[in-house]
Order: C-alpha cells, then sequence, then structure tokens
C-alpha cells in the first residue's frame, strides 16, 4: 500500500459529506468546476493509488488551487484580494459550515504533491486534464450561463463581450493547456518521478 489508508478513508468521507451540502447549496452545475471534479477523481485515484488520475489532477488543479491559496491568505491577513476568487469566503450570505468546506482548496495543492512526489508523475497526466477542458468548457459554456462555470464565459467569472462567445471559448480551450497545464506538466515532470 503505498497510499495510506487513513488517508483514503478521509477523503472519502469527506467527500461524502461535501458533495451533497455543496449539491444543496449551489445546485449540479456546481460540480463541473475543476476542483469539485477533482475532489471525486482524487478520492477514486487514492483507492486505486493511480499515479496517472494524481498527475491529471495536479496538472489542472495545482496553479489555480495555489493561487486561489494565495488570494485567502492575502484576504485573511491584509483585507485585500490580491487575485480574486475567494471573495465567497467573506460572504456572510454562505453558511459558514459550507465555506468551511471549501477549504479544500488549500488542502489539495499539498496533497497533490505529495502524491506526485511518493507515487510518480505519469507524462499522460497534462494530455488528460486537456481532454477534460476539451469536454467540460464547451459544456459550461452552453449549459446554465450565468454561472461562468470555469470561466467558460469569461474570466473572474464575469461574462466577456470583447469577442464572441464561440471565439473566447476556442481561445480557452488553446490558452489553458498551453499557459497553465504545459508549464504545469513541465514542473510535475522535474518534481516527480517520470512515468511514461
Amino acid at each position: 500500500m503505498r497510499v495510506p489508508l487513513w488517508l483514503k478513508i478521509a477523503w472519502s468521507v469527506w467527500v461524502l459529506v461535501w458533495a451533497p451540502v455543496y449539491w444543496r447549496q449551489y445546485g449540479a452545475q456546481n460540480f463541473l468546476y475543476f476542483c469539485d471534479l477533482g475532489n471525486i477523481l482524487i478520492a477514486v485515484g487514492l483507492w486505486l493509488e493511480s499515479p496517472l488520475m494524481f498527475s491529471w489532477q495536479a496538472t489542472g488543479l495545482l496553479l489555480f488551487q495555489t493561487l486561489y491559496t494565495i488570494d485567502l491568505a492575502g484576504a485573511i491577513f491584509t483585507g485585500r484580494h490580491f487575485i480574486g476568487g475567494s471573495e465567497f469566503m467573506f460572504d456572510a450570505g454562505i453558511p459558514l459550515y459550507v465555506r468551511l468546506l471549501s477549504l479544500f482548496h488549500v488542502v489539495t495543492p499539498p496533497v497533490l504533491l505529495w502524491l506526485v512526489r511518493r507515487l510518480g508523475y505519469d507524462s499522460r497526466g497534462w494530455e488528460c486534464a486537456t481532454a477534460t477542458a476539451s469536454v467540460v468548457a464547451p459544456i459550461c459554456y452552453f449549459w446554465r450561463r450565468g454561472f461562468d462555470v470555469n470561466w467558460a464565459r469569461g474570466p473572474f467569472f464575469h461574462e466577456q463581450h470583447l469577442v464572441p462567445g464561440p471565439v473566447y471559448l476556442l481561445a480557452y480551450l488553446v490558452v489553458v493547456p498551453v499557459v497553465v497545464y504545459w508549464p504545469t506538466h513541465v514542473f510535475l515532470k522535474w518534481w516527480g518521478r517520470v512515468r511514461e
């Protein structure tokens, strides 16, 4: 067993608590966020002890959730959001227990880094992250447009109007893999033992 049993059980129990709370609070579209999909895929990956699943999720989530953590820390310690994305954590209209469950964004990066270091990096991870974005982002673009899940309609949860929507979506599907996933892939190849 390369992954401790306590981590498998803890993450699985947490997902079983978190998922229905988030469903009730935010609705079905919220589970299209890459970070929320990641919670479920990480749970599966823990039981399978799958380097591919951890590499896939690390490639897709590491940068965004690290930026979220920096933004949250900045807001806690200075009262300012340096990047944006964690404002809801200070919204009194959202129950405190829901906001506390959202701290998974802070926990996920170190857990994924540890798992990739321990089990090795599967270099197909960035391809899987790119394929996921290619399927999920168009769904987010067309379904429940007002939510702007994964910024599929515009950055920072605001629909953009500079270019036609389909042009933005196509650019998104190119820019995110090239600017986010590929550099993360390069970093993770260095960080973990590469498994081809």
